[in-house]
This record gives structure tokens, sequence and C-alpha cells, in this order.
């Protein structure tokens, strides 16, 4: 009897930790229902892309990754899905090629909505109000043998003024803590000595547990469990707000087994003004709190911060208020955004809009001083000594990897250290802004 040949299916994520959690996951199903799963950049019978709607440039990259399908297979089908999805499902179903367009939670049930694989006329639309997206589905992401992205909560029910994610997600909810578990120690099980936790709005875990607006659970509730899974050698808080980011919670990270000195705390403005016009859930004297208390327990801790220019009503002296009080933040890196207008937010039609070219020097300003921020950072940590987890890329004859407190390293290039730990000394930063080192000692043959 002829074997029937596998369709191919290649997906591509835009955006957060959060969308390549949920990519893998819906990836697997294709597998189990006969699939083969191909590169992005191979011919295959479908190409799935999960979009972003965080920034003006996602959307954008959407039409250019459509064309690149349609270069590896005119006749492939074409499936949208994710936040922009959600948000814009016309606009993607309008784009030349693309055949499917799933919505908040559609995406999860996507092999119910495929037959075929014929090419539509027109794209199909399948999207659901957004207060339907009130269930959970869990996810992670093995993006490569060292590190995993699992996600443990999704939706937010913050109103920021600049935000599209409430509406792209639905409400704030929970994986349950024991589904958390499983699913550590099945990535664990992989032989994969880093997890990364992720979500929308990770410090409300707990709510929506069950299918009700209660906490059952707290995120400190949540770390201390998971710090108890076996094998797992590394945990890392992917971004938290920092009105949830608990005392108790910093404290028990400074003691903890598996989770590491690495937070990275959104800000968005350094002026309580602008704050308040973005409805924040803190002002600046928080935060200084939180950054200060991570240091008094963690003084080698790594601390990245989001921020965004350009906010409507955002003056020069408010900026400048930004620039000085990260500047004078004892902090490791940041995350600049360019505020760009988002259909359906306050902002969009707030007063004191902020001309392009502006938002634009802002931004290469706080660019600027990330880059002196982590040089600092790095030129603090030489002489030190670590553990470096090494990635398993060949870049230009160097390895690659990342110490527990984010120091970005390199080695000559060697295939043996790929997803292993090993105790290093710092030693330079060279020309690129990479660590060099010395071993401490081989845990493994080299």
């Amino acid at each position: 009897m002829k074997q029937q040949i596998k369709k191919k299916v290649a997906f591509y994520t835009l955006g957060c930790k959060l969308n390549f959690s949920e990519t893998s996951t819906i990836a697997r199903s294709f597998v189990e229902e006969g699939f083969e799963r191909v590169d992005f950049s191979e011919p295959a019978d479908m190409y799935v892309i999960n979009t972003c709607s965080v920034t003006e440039n996602a959307d954008k990259r959407f039409k250019t990754i459509v064309k690149q399908a349609q270069k590896k297979n005119a006749d492939a089908f074409v499936a949208a899905i994710g936040c922009y999805a959600q948000l814009k499902p016309e606009d993607l179903a309008a784009v030349d090629g693309v055949d499917l367009v799933l919505g908040a939670t559609e995406k999860f049930k996507i092999t119910d909505y495929i037959n075929d694989l014929t090419k539509n006329d027109f794209g199909e639309i399948h999207s659901c109000e957004i207060v339907e997206a009130d269930f959970y589905v869990g996810s992670y992401a093995i993006g490569d043998r060292t590190r995993a992205f699992l996600k443990v909560q999704d939706g937010c029910d913050y109103k920021c003024t600049y935000c599209t994610i409430p509406l792209a997600r639905g409400i704030s909810r929970s994986d349950t803590l024991q589904n958390v578990l499983n699913n550590a120690a099945e990535i664990s099980a992989k032989g994969i000595k880093e997890i990364v936790l992720t979500g929308v709005n990770i410090g409300d875990y707990g709510k929506g547990e069950f299918g009700n607006k209660k906490h059952e659970h707290t995120f400190l509730d949540l770390v201390r469990a998971l710090d108890k899974v076996k094998g797992i050698h590394r945990l890392r808080i992917s971004s938290i707000e920092p009105n949830l980011l608990r005392n108790e919670t910093i404290d028990f990270v400074a003691q903890s087994n598996s989770f590491v000195p690495h937070f990275h705390i959104p800000l968005q403005s350094g002026s309580d003004e602008i704050l308040k016009l973005m409805r924040r859930r803190y002002l600046t004297h928080l935060y200084i709190d939180r950054v200060n208390k991570i240091k008094e327990v963690m003084p080698n801790a790594c601390i990245g911060v989001d921020v965004i220019v350009g906010f409507p009503g955002e003056t020069e002296d408010h900026f400048l208020k930004t620039y000085h009080f990260l500047n004078e933040l004892d902090i490791s890196y940041l995350h600049v955004f360019t505020y760009s207008e988002r259909d359906n937010t306050t902002a969009a039609s707030m007063d004191g809009v902020v001309p392009k070219n502006v938002r634009n020097k802002r931004s290469r300003m706080l660019r600027g001083l990330s880059v002196k921020k982590r040089r600092a950072f790095y030129e603090s940590q030489i002489g030190t000594t670590r553990t470096a987890l090494f990635e398993g890329e060949n870049k230009e004859g160097y390895i690659h990897g990342f110490t527990e407190n984010y120091v970005k390293v390199k080695a000559p290039w060697n295939p043996k250290l790929t997803n292993t730990l090993h105790e290093i000394i710092l030693t330079e930063i060279d020309e690129d802004g990479v660590v060099r080192f010395d071993f401490v000692k081989m845990d493994v043959e080299v």
C-alpha cells in the first residue's frame, strides 16, 4: 500500500515570548494531526503567521511575510492568527494570498478550520467577540535546546490608555498551578536547562485560575512551587509590573534554588504626569523602591526596563525627566518603544501629539543610554564568577551564552558546549560589547 505523503506546515511568529509559546503549542497540534513541521524558509503546503499588534512595525511586516511564503509556494494555504488577527481581521483577510484569519479563541482550534488546504478566493474570517475569550489554553515553546518559554497567564484587566492587548487577548486569566508544574516537569524532561515564565501580566497570576475572577493562588505561590520542581536548572521571570512585584517575591528569588537574579520591569515614563495620562498603576517613587529592593538583596542582579517615548502630551521637560530618571537609576538595559497610535485606544485621541521626528530623536537618545547602561553593568561584572548556559548556534565562529544575571558571553565555537552550564570568570568586554571569560572548571569534556 502506497504511503500517504504528509502535508507540510510552517510557522512564523511576530511579537512577544507569549506568542512564541502559543505558536509552539499550535504547531504540536498540527503534528498530532499528521502534518510535518518545516522551517518557514522551506516550501510548505500551509503557512501560519502568528501576528502582533504592539508596534506599527509588526503590522507592516505581515504583508512582507505573506509574500515570503508565496515565493516558496504560490499555492500554499496561508493563515493569520494572533493579536492583530483579533483586532483587525478584515485588514488581514484583504491581504493578497491570505486564506484564513482566526481570532483569540479560534487560533487554538486551527486544525478544525482547515480541510484540503485549497486556497480561498477571499480570506475567511472566524473571530469571536473578545468578551468570549474567557478560557485559558496552556502553552510552552521550545525555541532551541537550551531555553523554553512557559505561558502561565493570559489577558489583562488593566486599562492603560495606549494598549490594545486587552482588546486582543481578553480578561486576565491563569493556568492552574498544577498544570504549570506539569508543563515545567515536561520541559525539564526534554533536557532543557532554562524556563522563562511568560504571560501578558504574569504578576496577576492566580486570577481566573478556575474560571472565576478570584485569586486562587498568587504569583509568589507560583514561584515557590516552581522552585521545587526537580530537574530545572534555571527559572527566569519575564516582564512583571512594578506594582505586582512584591518584596516577598524579591526576597524569595534572592535565596531560590532555581530563579535567577534578572528582572524586567516596565516603567514607560519617568514622569509622574505622563504615567497618570497612561493610567499606569504606580508612580516613579514605587519604581525606585522596587529597583532599590532588588539591588539591596541581589547586588549583581540585572534589571531591564521598558520605556515609551513620544506619548501624547510628552513635552521636552517630561522626556528629559525620564532620561535623567533612568540615567540615575541602577538598571542594566532598556527596551525602547516609540509611541504609535493604535485604533480604539484612549491615547489615540489625546491632545499634545508629538511629531514623529521628535519621537524618533528621543528614541535614539534612550537607545544610546541603553548601550551605556549595559556597558556599565557588564563592567561591574568583570572579575566575578558566574555560571553560563551556552546556546547552540555558530555565529561567525563563536558560541554565545548567558550568565544567570543575563551577561552575554562568547567563546570560540565548540558544539560540545551547547546546552551545558559552566562556571566561568568574566574577564573582558570585547569590541562587540560581549564579555569574554575563563573557565573555572569544565563540567563536560570539550
